[in-house]
């Protein structure tokens, strides 16, 4: 009993040193030395200030900001902690009133458009946490950005199309524009 009492505590001991110090102090340095960006939560600093990261989104609200994908996430959008979509099947009667919302929200916001709304304005994601929003989404709100700052629609037009990013995996999906580094673009420009 004895023997099998200490093989027992240091096999124990073995496996804590292993996988609840050795292994996560490795895995660390490895992240920290080749992927520094992405292991420290892939931030975008602004003015030497921590303003978001660029894997989840954030919840503009203002007229001369793009708007994001609606987030699902409770008690507040882009809840990082409530990660996950309405769970609402495509007849129930709340989704569906919260889509009409949605539109009806972004076509007072800007009533000369009568441009149809791209879907990833009026649906949230799976997570509640998407960052981007297609090209057709960005340029859907083209004019409201640019009637607000008062600036020419060729030149926020011309920061959408830089900060396009492909397809994922160049195969699937279509071009997307991460939202909030589109909108610190825009606070970059000094108006006129």
């Amino acid at each position: 009993m004895n023997l099998n009492l200490r093989a027992l505590l240091s096999t124990f001991l073995f496996l804590v040193f292993t996988t609840g110090l050795a292994y996560p102090l490795l895995v660390t340095a490895i992240a920290q030395i080749f992927f520094p960006f992405q292991a420290n939560g892939s931030l975008i600093v602004n003015d030497g200030k921590a303003v978001g990261s660029r894997l989840i989104g954030q919840n503009f609200s203002s007229e001369g900001y793009f708007w994001g994908r609606p987030s699902a996430t409770a008690p507040y959008p882009y809840n990082a902690g409530l990660s996950g979509g309405s769970n609402l099947g495509p007849l129930n009667p709340a989704l569906v009133q919260s889509v009409n919302s949605r539109i009806h929200m972004l076509q007072a916001a800007d009533p000369g458009n009568r441009a149809p709304v791209p879907v990833d304005l009026a649906t949230s994601s799976a997570s509640g946490l998407d960052p981007h929003i297609s090209l057709s989404a960005a340029r859907y709100q083209l004019g409201r950005v640019a009637r607000a700052r008062g600036m020419p629609l060729e030149v926020v037009d011309g920061l959408i199309a830089a900060h396009q990013e492909p397809s994922l995996f160049s195969a699937t999906g279509e071009a997307r524009v991460n939202v909030l580094e589109l909108n610190l673009a825009l606070d970059d420009i000094k108006p006129r």
